[in-house]
C-alpha cells in the first residue's frame, strides 16, 4: 500500500459516499441526539480542515480538525474503508493531522468517540497517539454513548 494524503475535494462523488457510508455504519451505535459525525455540507466549513487518504486512485481514509476554540481543535470524520482497516491508515491520517495542527500552533486536539464496543479500536488508536480521557468539550454534554478524550501539542 502507498498511501497519500490530500485535502478533500468536496466535488468528488467517492467523498460523498465515503461519508455516507461512515454516518451508515454508525448509525446502529447511539440514538441520533447521541450521534455527532458530520455530513458532507457540515464538513464543507471554514472552520474545519479535511483530509483524504487514497492508495492509487482508491479513497481509503479520511479524517478532519475542526477549531473548537483559539488553540483547540476537534478530531472528526475518522474513517478507514473497512477492506483497509489494520493496515495503518488511520494512523497515517491521524499523524498526518497532529503534524497539521502542530505546524500551525494548535495546543491542544481533542475528539469524541463513541462508548460502544463498535469503537474499541479507534480508541485504541487514540490512546497510543496519545490521547487521554477527558471531560466533554466545547458544546458537548456528559452523554453515555460518548467517550472524550484530549491531547496536547505542545513539548
Amino acid at each position: 500500500m502507498l498511501l497519500r494524503i490530500d485535502r478533500a475535494d468536496f466535488a468528488d462523488p467517492r467523498l460523498s459516499a465515503f461519508l455516507q457510508a461512515h454516518l451508515d455504519e454508525t448509525e446502529p451505535t447511539a440514538p441520533v441526539e447521541s450521534r455527532h459525525a458530520l455530513d458532507l455540507t457540515d464538513l464543507d466549513a471554514s472552520h474545519i480542515r479535511v483530509w483524504v487518504a487514497f492508495d492509487g486512485d482508491d479513497l481509503v481514509g479520511t479524517g478532519a480538525l475542526a477549531v473548537v476554540e483559539d488553540g483547540h481543535e476537534e478530531l472528526k470524520s475518522m474513517r478507514t474503508d473497512p477492506s483497509r482497516r489494520g493496515r495503518g491508515v488511520a494512523s497515517f491520517v491521524l499523524d498526518h493531522l497532529l503534524d497539521d495542527a502542530r505546524h500551525r500552533d494548535v495546543g491542544r486536539v481533542s475528539l469524541e468517540t463513541g462508548s460502544m464496543d463498535f469503537f474499541i479500536p479507534a480508541r485504541s488508536l487514540y490512546a497510543r497517539a496519545g490521547f487521554v480521557p477527558c471531560g466533554p468539550f466545547g458544546s458537548y454534554a456528559e452523554d453515555p454513548y460518548s467517550v472524550f478524550m484530549t491531547r496536547s501539542l505542545v513539548s
